[in-house]
Formats: C-alpha cells, structure tokens, sequence
C-alpha cells in the first residue's frame, strides 16, 4: 500500500502490541477522533493490510515481499545468546529451536533480496552461528491459522 502514513502505521503497531484495544482507546493513545480511527482500521481493512478481524499483518502488503525460512546451524553452548541476538533483529518474525538437520529455524521478512542478504549476514555474524541454510518463500496458501483445531476441540469435547 503506497499511501501507508506515519498515522497508519502507528496504528498498526498499536494493533499489534494490543490485539484487544478498543477503537476509543486506539483513538485516545494516537490522539485522534474516534471516527478517524474506525475509519483508517476500515480501509487498512479493504486494502488487505490487517487480515483476521483487524489484528493480522499481510506483510506483502506493507512492502515485505520476500519471506525466507532459515536454518541455523548453532555452537550448543552458545543456543541461548543466538537465540537472544535474533530477538535483536527486527526482520525476525519468529524463531523455533528444532529437531533434526539444524538447531534453529526462524522466519525472516525482508522487502527485497538485498534486504534479505543484509539480514542473514547479520544471522552469520552471530557468535555461535555456524552455518545457516535459507528457502525462499514463494507464496503463502495457507496463512497461520488455529481455527481448526478449536473447531476440532468443540467437536471432540461434545456440549455441556
């Protein structure tokens, strides 16, 4: 979205500190009418920028494009402080300790390959760091989603 303001994304960070804010809340915390508010989630809304009741980012749509899945192959005693150097860098979007090839697996976006190369020098240039293997993302069919194993619990729980 090319029309993205300093008022928009304020918003949208406040969103995300605070998935539960209320619209008047949101509203008193920027400084702004309440109407202004309603009216800027509601077009972040149509231009698919907040997906999921309004407090899910489409990171394509705020100029990230690129999404890349990092394995890192990491000194086991030196776990805890990668793990707390990735917590650093702001194009982290998670980071998981895994079984199997590697030690850790994280989520990066960048808005483009150069963003992308910055970042995983930055990962490389962790003390500990190994070694790191990177995939690309090409498009996301499935967004993260926990709907179905809420409707799975319903289901197997039965009624009251």
């Amino acid at each position: 979205m090319s029309n993205l303001d300093h008022l928009d994304t304020r918003l949208l960070l406040e969103l995300v500190r605070d998935p539960r804010i209320q619209i008047s809340e949101l509203a008193d915390l920027l400084g702004i009418a309440r109407n202004t508010a309603q009216s800027r989630v509601r077009r972040l809304m149509r231009a698919g920028i907040l997906r999921d009741n309004g407090r899910e980012l489409d990171l394509e749509a705020l100029g990230y494009d690129v999404v890349a899945f990092v394995t890192i192959e990491v000194l086991h005693r030196e776990l805890d402080g990668v793990i707390g150097s990735l917590r650093k860098l702001d194009q982290v979007l998670e980071v998981h300790e895994i079984s199997g090839r590697g030690d850790v697996w994280c989520r990066l976006a960048a808005s483009d390959t150069h963003h992308l190369q910055s970042a995983l020098r930055s990962v490389l240039r962790i003390k500990g760091v190994i070694r790191t293997e990177t995939v690309l993302a090409l498009h996301e069919h499935i967004p993260y989603r926990t709907q179905p194993l809420l409707e799975k619990l319903v289901l197997t729980q039965g009624t009251p």
